[in-house]
């Protein structure tokens, strides 16, 4: 095997313990040995600018000469990790040795977000990489449900039917891949049935036809998210059993002039020959790139911050909601992992009451020495201000969780902002400025842990 190096792709901000899978995963694949201990991911410093790039420690073989990861973004529904083996930063050319989705969610909190939301990300996927390992990964935060559900049973059994690998959480004996369309089917029918009023996912079968029932609009658009996830994941799994005759949903809700040719639906719909009752499909171009680099989210800045807090001070992130990415869970002094409410109220919410809404902060960092909990709201440049005013909404969530388990700790607000080429200190209650071209600017009166963690940052790389 020539040596080479390892290169991560990610829309998430990057966690050790992913990074570790991956790293045994990748060294099982190419049967090579190698030690793993002490995972670090420090940002890449030259001539004084973040590089956009961090390097990965910690993981040790002769055969890898380093190991690089950068943020991209995905042009439609994209999997959270992309793993390329190539001595050059990968470009959309490139194939990857395999690609992941990672959720902390299991049949505890969700039956539909473990399974079904997750299921379009490798249906898509498998359009631009049909060759590729593709491989779910259950990151866990806590015990894996004793019995798994019948949604969890039958998501898995049609992921395994897919060729989808599960990692993370112990399978029962049912999960085993689909002998055969009739199995599929009756299982289904087997399964218990929704609430009165819903769109059940009903699955029929005739000589030539076989029909799949579920709703697909929402908010007056094609925007149902689970049921997007279960059908792409159905249809899918039947073409992979064999069946070559129609393929239509139906009792979807939708009308022409809701299906684009954009949609990840539709392109999912053309790539399997699925039909929508009553409808004409849009033909799809083919999209040439899967993904790209980001150079424009906000998060550029919240995951560099997260990432320099956590490497060079003795703080810590305690909660992070960076744009697009998974939430995380708040985490008490005690270290216990809470999930964060969306509403102060859900009724109230319901009823139309937009002020029970929980506004959360992008990230928030804690200071232990200086005994500083600090919420942070990354934007765009040009929406430095739009920031700012966001910073007045986080009552709700202080009030709840960092006030009730950081009793003795102040509070902090500030923006950090992404972008331009600005390279002047901001000021206010801006902290932070990471530019277009790496500089990275402070204000004078930005939080010491970002002060400090800056200089240690600096003297690293001298």
């Amino acid at each position: 095997m020539r040596k080479t190096n390892l290169w991560i792709l990610t829309e998430e901000r990057p966690k050790k313990d992913v990074l570790e899978t991956i790293f045994f995963r990748y060294s099982s694949e190419k049967s090579i040995a190698c030690f793993i201990d002490n995972i670090r991911i420090i940002p890449v410093l030259e001539n004084n600018k973040f590089s956009f790039v961090y390097k990965v420690t910690g993981y040790n073989t002769p055969k890898v000469e380093g190991v690089y990861l950068k943020i991209v973004s995905g042009k439609s529904s994209f999997v959270d990790y992309i793993i390329f083996d190539t001595e050059h930063e990968p470009t959309a050319n490139d194939i990857p040795v395999f690609v992941i989705e990672e959720t902390k969610t299991d049949d505890s909190e969700s039956r539909n977000t473990g399974v079904y939301q997750r299921a379009t990300k490798f249906v898509y996927v498998d359009y631009f990489y049909p060759d590729t390992k593709k491989i779910m990964l259950y990151n866990l935060q806590g015990e894996q449900k004793t019995f798994a559900t019948e949604t969890n049973i039958f998501g898995t059994k049609c992921f395994l039917t897919l060729g989808v690998e599960i990692m993370g959480k112990t399978l029962e004996s049912s999960m085993t891949p689909w002998n055969n369309i009739d199995d599929l089917i009756n299982f289904k029918s087997s399964m218990r049935r929704p609430p009165a009023g819903n769109v059940p996912i009903d699955i029929t079968k005739t000589h030539n036809e076989i029909k799949v029932s579920g709703r697909l609009v929402k908010s007056n658009r094609l925007g149902h998210d689970p049921n997007i996830g279960a059908l792409s994941l159905i249809c899918a799994t039947i073409r992979t059993l064999g069946w070559k005759n129609k393929i239509t949903i139906t009792h979807h809700g939708l009308s022409q002039k809701m299906l684009t040719h954009r949609n990840k639906f539709i392109r999912i719909a053309n790539r399997y020959s699925i039909n929508l009752e009553g409808l004409m499909l849009p033909n799809t171009t083919v999209l040439k790139d899967y993904w790209y680099y980001e150079n424009r989210g906000e998060k550029i800045g919240t995951i560099f911050l997260h990432l320099l807090v956590d490497e060079f001070s003795e703080g810590m992130s305690i909660y992070e909601n960076h744009a697009g990415c998974e939430r995380g869970y708040f985490i008490t002094l005690k270290g216990e992992r809470l999930a964060v409410e969306k509403y102060t109220d859900r009724e109230l919410y319901k009823a139309g009451d937009k002020s029970a809404i929980i506004s959360l902060p992008d990230l928030t960092l804690i200071d232990f020495n200086k005994k500083e909990v600090i919420d942070v709201e990354g934007e765009m440049f040009h929406n430095a201000n739009k920031g700012i005013l966001q910073l007045d909404g986080f009552d709700s969530f202080e009030n709840l969780y960092i006030k009730k388990y950081y009793p003795k700790y102040s509070i902090i607000r500030t923006v950090v902002l992404f972008g331009s080429n600005a390279n002047q200190n901001p000021a206010g209650k801006i902290s932070l400025l990471l530019n277009d071209g790496g500089d990275i600017l402070l204000s004078t009166t930005a939080p010491g842990l970002f002060v400090n963690s800056l200089k240690n940052f600096r003297d690293y790389w001298k």
